[in-house]
Formats: structure tokens, C-alpha cells, sequence
């Protein structure tokens, strides 16, 4: 998630998220909390996404800028999964293998909020939810939060919308509108963004769950992997080398930080065999894991930061 100019750990946010709902009994806290949420929770998005010709065009511009406010979340649109004529999906996705529950509903509960006030704080014809997670709490909680059938235990998470949505007109403003897409693109355009860094900001998330996948990764950048391998060997990189520097400096938080022992710490690096982290922390480091662990130390000349 963005905190400033850096991005919060999305599996501390999740964690905490769970713990929260676990400690206080509160089996719906993130639907509870999508329904405190305004648009202006993704900051100068909300202004371009507010201010667009119609609900389409906010819908693409969350789609292209969406990484802003968090690099490991998605939203797209695609087929009905159910097949039903003039009906498209809204899938909204993050990078982990088995996200948080409660992050899966604060976030597309925070979707139709939005899409909710976009279409004037009224309904906008959701045909129903598909949820990739069980029940959290009474089916009538879900009802009522999103006004439709809710299925559970589906492949992905995903709000069925009549096709028409996207003609949709906003009441906008045209100036505000290009003044915020002028920003972001300025701001967080991919030409002024290294590609290495956003590779770098996803991997962050992805690695202790499903591990590279350059697909995946071009997929939520919206690019064909053959052009982000492209993209990164412009900046003199490669994709496994983007790969290499998150996981030591991963391995280095990870094994002067944690308790976590030597195997479950290239487990969440995304390697197959303790014998891996310790060939990668030797060539990294120049020294074992036990020692970097007693030590606590980076070696001299090595810099604990991610190039």
C-alpha cells in the first residue's frame, strides 16, 4: 500500500486486517470499513476518476493508476463469468496466492463504494458478487452492504455489472479531470517511474505467495511480458536480476529481524531449498546466514538497501 514516496507491506496490512477482525469479533470489519470510505481514499486518482466523461472512462483510469496507491492490486474488466448476455465482470485481484479475506472484501467493497457514488450515490444495477473466499459472516450482512446476491468460494472476486454501466455519464469536470491525469501522468506515469521500481514494489508483495512470475507481473503492469523484459533492459536490467535484488534485500530483513528460521525464510524468498538462500546470502553478503544472523551486521562494502 503507498505510505509517501514508499509502499507498506500489503501481508502486514493483510495481517493486520485478520487480527484485528479475529480479536474483536468483528467477522464483517472489512465491509465495515469500505462503507467509511469516500472516493478520495486513492487521493489524485479520486479527482480523475470523479471528474471523467463517463463511468468507463473511471473505470479505465483506476485500471492504469491503481498501482499509485497500492502496485500489488488490480482491477479489470472482463467476460461475465457467468455468461449472461449484456453483463461484464469488474475483477479486482491482488498479488497473493492466498489473499486476506478481509482485504478481499474492504477492497471491492470499496469498488462498488465507488462505483456507488459515481453513478450519484444511487444503485448502478449490480447483478451480484462472486467472492473467493467463504462466508465471513450472515449472508444478509453482504445483502445488505451490496444490495445483490453474493456467491462464495469462486475463482476470483469480481462484481457482475450490466454492460451499459460504462456509458454511464459522470457530472465531472473537464478541467479538474485533465489538471489530475496531467498530475498523475507526471507524477506516476510509467515513463517517469523506473520499471525496474514497480517490478521491484511488486515482487515485494508476490514472492512469499505464488514467487516470480514475470506473466503476472507484465499482466498487473498491463504490458505483454516480452515488453516489460524489453522495458528493464532499458534501464540495464532483467527481469530475474529485479527478481535478485528484492530477494536479498528481503533475505537481509528477513534474517537479522526475524526468528524465522533458514528454511522458512527461502520459503517466503520464493526458493525451493534452504541450500539456495545459502548460496544466494554467500554470493550477496560474502558470509552464511548464521553468521549475518549473529552478526547483525551487513558485512563491509555490501550496502543494505536495494539498488
Amino acid at each position: 500500500m503507498a505510505e509517501g514516496n514508499s509502499f507498506a507491506s500489503l501481508r502486514l496490512v493483510e495481517r493486520v486486517l485478520e487480527e484485528t477482525a479475529r480479536r474483536f469479533t468483528l467477522p464483517d470489519l472489512g465491509l465495515r470499513m469500505a462503507a467509511q470510505q469516500d472516493l478520495h481514499v486513492l487521493g489524485p486518482l479520486a479527482i480523475a476518476m470523479e471528474n471523467s466523461r463517463t463511468i468507463g472512462e473511471a473505470v479505465e483510469c483506476a485500471s492504469r493508476y491503481l498501482f499509485v496507491y497500492s502496485p500489488a492490486l488490480s482491477l479489470e474488466e472482463t467476460d461475465d463469468p457467468l455468461g449472461s448476455p449484456g453483463v461484464v465482470g469488474l475483477r479486482y485481484t491482488t498479488t497473493g496466492i492466498n489473499a486476506s479475506p478481509q482485504a478481499i472484501d474492504y477492497g471491492i467493497g470499496i469498488v462498488h463504494r465507488v462505483l456507488t457514488l459515481l453513478h450519484g450515490d444511487v444503485p448502478y444495477g449490480l447483478r451480484s458478487v462472486l467472492l473467493p473466499h467463504a462466508r465471513l459472516v450472515q449472508e444478509s450482512t453482504y445483502r445488505k452492504y451490496f444490495g445483490a446476491e453474493v456467491r462464495f468460494d469462486c475463482p476470483s472476486a469480481v462484481l457482475r455489472v450490466p454492460s451499459q454501466l460504462f456509458s454511464t455519464p459522470v457530472s465531472g469536470d473537464d478541467l479538474l479531470h485533465d489538471i489530475a491525469m496531467d498530475h498523475l501522468e507526471t507524477h506516476f506515469g510509467r515513463q517517469h517511474v523506473p520499471m525496474s521500481d514497480l517490478v521491484a514494489a511488486i515482487l515485494g508483495e508476490q514472492l512469499g505467495s505464488s514467487g516470480p512470475d514475470l506473466s503476472k507481473v507484465a499482466r498487473l503492469l498491463s504490458l505483454h511480458p516480452r515488453s516489460l523484459q524489453r522495458s528493464l533492459s532499458k534501464e540495464g536490467t532483467t527481469f530475474s536480476g529485479v527478481v535478485d535484488r528484492v530477494r536479498r534485500s528481503q533475505a537481509l530483513d528477513l534474517i537479522t529481524r526475524t526468528d524465522l528460521s533458514f528454511s522458512q525464510i527461502a520459503a517466503s524468498l520464493g526458493m525451493q531449498e534452504q541450500s539456495s538462500l545459502t548460496r544466494a546470502v554467500r554470493r550477496w553478503f560474502d558470509t552464511s546466514p548464521s553468521r549475518l544472523r549473529r552478526e547483525g551486521l551487513v558485512p563491509k562494502g555490501q550496502s543494505a538497501l536495494i539498488d
